[in-house]
Parts: structure tokens; sequence; C-alpha cells
């Protein structure tokens, strides 16, 4: 395990975060990024917030995942609950205006669906700082974890 990193270049903030967002160039602007991040996220337009969450791959995804998404996510491929999400995260995304973001922390997916129905009982707000929240928390474990 590592320590939270001092300072950290947009490249590996990237990787971290699953993309190039403003969420990640401002964060790479401060010492102290991964410990820093929700005071960073505070500052961004609700736009910003939007775009980090979708540089992250949907929760059941099976192509196109990074090598760290992928790992993250597992191997479960049952059919019947990968449609389960592929019509929960639609109905999700058309209820919020954005993308579920979960970190999912090594739990099966059958969890990961109970917390995803769940959420959807929340409001948009409340699902906003929640999926920013878990995006950071994510981020956090891969450093720790790498």
């Amino acid at each position: 395990m590592r320590e939270l990193p001092r300072k950290l270049s947009v490249d590996e903030l990237a990787d971290l975060f699953e993309g190039r967002t403003p969420l990640v160039e401002r964060l790479a602007e401060i010492e102290r990024p991964l410990e820093r991040a929700d005071d960073v996220l505070a500052g961004l337009t609700e736009e910003e917030k939007v775009e980090a969450l979708a540089a992250h791959p949907a929760i059941g995804q099976t192509t196109g995942l990074s090598r760290r998404s992928a790992a993250e996510q597992g191997s479960e491929d049952d059919p019947c609950l990968l449609m389960d999400f592929a019509a929960l995260n639609l109905q999700y995304e058309r209820k919020f205006g954005f993308r579920f973001v979960v970190f999912v922390n090594r739990r099966p997916k059958t969890e990961i669906l109970d917390v995803l129905h769940e959420r959807m009982q929340r409001t948009r707000d409340e699902e906003l700082d929640t999926g920013c929240r878990e995006l950071v928390a994510i981020a956090r474990d891969r450093w720790i974890h790498t």
C-alpha cells in the first residue's frame, strides 16, 4: 500500500480518474491532490462534475474498459445481471442526466445492483454529490493499491 501523493501529473491523475477532465487538470495544479479532491469538487460547476462522471465507465460495462476498471468490475458475466445493469444504468442516466458511479470496493455485482436501486430514490443533487465522492474514493483506492 502506498501513501497518498504530494503531487501528481495530469497523466497520472487522468489514469486514476479515467480521463482528462477539468477536475483532473485542477487537481494536477495543487499539492496533495487526492487529499484535497473534495475541496476541488466543491469549486467545480455542475457541468464539470458531470464531465468527470462521464469519463468513468458504466458499472456492468464489458467492453472498452481500462485495465483498472476491468479488474475492479470483475469477471461476473451473468447475462441477466448484465442486462439488469444496462437497463438500470439507462434509467439512472435518464433520471439524473449523468452516469452512475460507485466505488465497487471488491463487492459482488449483485450488491452493487442493490446500491443502484437505492440510489435511484435520491434527488439529483444528492446523487451528483455522491457520484463525485465515489469517483474520488475510486481514485484514492487505485493509488493506494497500485
